[in-house]
Parts: structure tokens; sequence; C-alpha cells
């Protein structure tokens, strides 16, 4: 197999087991891959790219926890507040 096919191959794989995942775990790993991708990048800069994506995915997946738990602080009162309009 070449390693193009195979990277497509993993690829397809680990976003297929990305189907069933609640809000907080996709905003988490949505935080993660962003954070790797520009820790890579960042990192390769330095000449560790394999290190500034690990802290990246780090503070990346932190991050997205975070907001996700931001966002779901604020649900309750914008429901309160959308039935003290209708009532």
């Amino acid at each position: 197999m070449r390693p193009k096919s195979a990277i497509l191959l993993l690829a397809g794989l680990g976003l297929a087991g990305c189907g069933d995942l609640n809000q907080t775990q996709q905003r988490t790993a949505t935080g993660a891959l962003g954070g790797a991708a520009v820790g890579g990048v960042l990192g390769s800069f330095t000449g560790n790219a394999g290190l500034g994506a690990l802290l990246g995915a780090g503070v990346g997946g932190g991050g997205g926890y975070l907001y996700d738990q931001s966002q779901q602080s604020q649900q309750p009162a914008y429901a309160n507040q959308r039935r003290s309009r209708r009532g």
C-alpha cells in the first residue's frame, strides 16, 4: 500500500470513530486537533514539531473543554429567556 493511501485510510477510520460524540467530546476534540496543528507548525520552527504538536493538543483540548463548559452554563439562561418571552 502506498503511503498516501495509508494516510487517507487512517484519516477516514479516525473520522468514522467520531460519529457519535456528544458536544463536550466534539468541542474538546476540535480544540485538541486545532491545537496540535498550530503547535506542530510552531514547533517546526524550533526544530521539534512533535513536541509542539503534543503541547498544542493538550492546550487546545483544555481550551475546547473550557469553551464547552462556558457554553453549557449559558444554555439554561438562554432557555429561560425564551420561555419568558413566549409567556
